[in-house]
Order: structure tokens, then C-alpha cells, then sequence
């Protein structure tokens, strides 16, 4: 086997396998395909390999509170008639972990297409697309007038929803029922300067969950022993890539280290101190008309109290689904406007 470079640019090299019934065969590879891939000797740090840590991940513009003078925002028209506005978009929750979109006609109707430019929708025991009021539906608490904390959803699932879109439809004849957000990677990060050993336990220690408000269904998150509040990417360990964590769905810690439960509930004490610290507390009055789409693996939510009746509707989306559509756009505006038609079979994502 040898190497050179053609006069496109790319390296190749003939490499010739002997058999019987298998005369001598050339293979060529574009030289950044060889470079990107490399792993004797390893030309670029590699997720696979576990010396050095991967490539960076795609910029993650952290925030506070102080979001609310520009937060991430695109318009409906835009994403309803443009593939490249739909990359823009999902870029920005994918930076944010969190997207306005505004001027969306106050409709089921609009609000299901919204979603459906992104992906299709994910059923789970509150059904497909979900059009909602405070009745108390499922035993869960998001069906009433209650305040809610700032969680992610679905902590009692396997696999929780990679999106979260709500619509708020009308809120007749009430007050409050502002929306909070809160940027988990943010308050992780705060977490672990003032209190290293609370992240570290947070880290680690496996939580059970479950959800058991129908009575036709007890969802538990496998493996029974739980998962941890903050996940880290098993190579790149410093590299924080979900925060699950919903208190009211919490199992018994019945598998905690005895000589770690006291740390632990410490550690818990401090994750909610600096979740519920007004530096990280972002509210909003959603309106009709402004759809919102959180990344459920990042961004916490929650709601104040609220009077009157209010109509919600909006759905989930896998999180491999809307991950898979924004890569699928960058393979084909990462350039900008110029559009790639085809995927190349040495797409460096693959």
C-alpha cells in the first residue's frame, strides 16, 4: 500500500488484495477523511479515542438571567417558507437551548406545523400533540393552577424528549402563570466553582425516578438504579451534555452509599440554591402568538401560580429526531447559503 496526492488534492493509495477470485483493487480517500480518521498515529484528538479529549462540540452560549434583553428569537414567516431560516433556528436552540418564535397565528393548527418543521412529534402517555387546561389530567401537576419549579421532563423515562414546545393559546379572566427558564448548563457551572464536591456527588450518585400519576402506567427510568442529575460525555468528562432532573419524580435513594446520603441532600440543597437564585431565574409572559421551544436536556421550566383558565398546546420531539435534522441542514448550509444536493459518502459527521 502507498499514498499520494491526485491533482484534485486528495491523497490516495492503491491497496491491493491478493485471492484467488480478487485481482488487485485501488480504494482512494479524500487526505481530510484520512486525517479526520486517523488512529495510528492519531492525527486529530478523537471521541473514540480516549487520550486526548474530542473535538469541541458546537458553541454553547451559556446565560442568565440578563437573557431577557435579547433573547434568541426567530419569526414565523421566515421558518414556514425557508430551510435555511429552519438551520438558523435550530442553531440557536442548540447554543441557547432555547428559541422564541414569534408571530405564529394563535391555532392548533399553526402551532403543529410549527413543530412539524422541525420533526415529527413523540407520543408518550399525554399523547401526540397536546391542547390542554388546568384539569388536573394524567395526576400531573403541570395539569393544574399550581406553580410549578424549574425541571426538566421526563426524568422517570429511559430516554427523556429531546424538545419541549408550548404555545400559550389564551388566559382569560386570571393573572400570573409567568414561564421560567433556566439555563442548566449555567447553573451547573456555578455549581461546580462555589461547590466542587456537590458537583462532583451530582455527578455520580444514580438517581431512580419514576411517574405514576396514570393508573394504567408506572414509567420508570431504566436501569431501575437511576441515572445522575448532570451527565457527562463518557470520554470527554468535563463535557456536561444533560441535565435531568425533576425533584417531584424522584424514587427512594435507596442504593446511595449510607457514608454519602448527608453529602448528598447537601449537594441537592446547593444544585436547588443556585437554580433558584435570581441570576438564573429568567421569567417571561408568554402571549398568543409566541411559541417557545426549549431543549428538555439542557433548559429547566417551570410556571408561577396562576387564576383564570389557560389553554396550552404544544408536544415533544425525540431527541434524536431534531439532532438529525440539524445535521442534516449544517451537512448542507454549514457553508452558508450554498446549498450541498447530495451527501457525500465521506461526510466527516459520519
Amino acid at each position: 500500500m502507498y499514498v499520494h496526492q491526485n491533482h484534485y488534492g486528495h491523497y490516495h493509495g492503491p491497496i491491493y488484495c491478493e485471492g484467488p477470485t480478487s485481482p488487485p483493487h485501488v480504494s482512494l480517500y479524500p487526505w481530510q477523511w484520512l486525517q479526520r480518521n486517523s488512529y495510528d498515529p492519531q492525527l486529530e484528538p478523537s471521541p473514540i479515542v480516549g487520550t486526548q479529549p474530542p473535538p469541541a462540540p458546537e458553541e454553547k452560549i451559556l446565560w442568565s438571567a440578563g437573557i431577557v434583553k435579547d433573547p434568541p428569537t426567530v419569526q414565523y414567516e421566515d421558518i414556514m417558507s425557508d430551510e435555511l431560516a429552519v438551520y438558523k433556528w435550530l442553531k440557536k436552540i442548540d447554543q441557547f437551548g432555547f428559541c422564541f418564535v414569534t408571530g405564529v397565528p394563535p391555532t392548533t393548527k399553526d402551532t403543529e406545523e410549527v413543530i412539524r418543521r422541525i420533526s415529527f412529534i413523540r407520543h408518550t402517555q399525554y399523547g401526540g400533540f397536546w391542547d390542554f387546561t388546568s384539569d388536573l389530567a394524567h395526576g400531573d401537576t403541570a395539569y393544574t393552577n399550581l406553580g410549578l419549579p424549574a425541571h426538566t421532563d421526563n426524568s422517570y423515562f429511559t430516554d427523556p424528549c429531546g424538545l419541549q414546545v408550548f404555545h400559550l393559546l389564551s388566559h382569560e379572566q386570571g393573572t400570573g402563570g409567568q414561564t421560567l427558564l433556566v439555563d442548566g448548563f449555567y447553573a451547573a457551572s456555578i455549581l461546580k466553582e462555589l461547590y466542587p464536591d456537590s458537583y462532583r456527588l451530582l455527578s455520580t450518585v444514580l438517581v431512580p425516578t419514576h411517574s405514576a400519576g396514570d393508573e394504567e402506567f408506572l414509567y420508570r427510568a431504566r436501569p431501575l438504579s437511576g441515572h445522575p442529575i448532570l451527565q457527562h460525555d463518557p470520554i470527554n468528562k468535563d463535557s456536561l451534555i444533560q441535565v435531568r432532573y425533576g425533584n417531584d419524580h424522584r424514587s427512594a435513594m435507596r442504593n446511595l452509599d449510607p457514608s454519602n446520603m448527608m453529602a448528598w441532600y447537601d449537594a441537592l440543597r446547593h444544585w436547588n440554591k443556585c437554580l433558584t437564585s435570581a441570576d438564573s431565574e429568567y421569567w417571561v409572559q408568554l402571549t398568543a402568538g409566541t411559541v417557545v421551544v426549549v431543549d428538555n436536556h439542557r433548559v429547566l421550566h417551570g410556571r408561577s401560580a396562576f387564576t383564570g383558565k389557560r389553554r396550552m398546546c404544544g408536544a415533544y420531539i425525540g431527541l434524536d429526531d431534531w439532532r438529525a435534522r440539524l445535521d442534516a441542514l449544517r451537512g448542507r448550509y454549514g457553508q452558508g447559503r450554498v446549498v450541498i444536493k447530495e451527501r457525500s459518502v465521506w461526510d466527516l459527521g459520519f
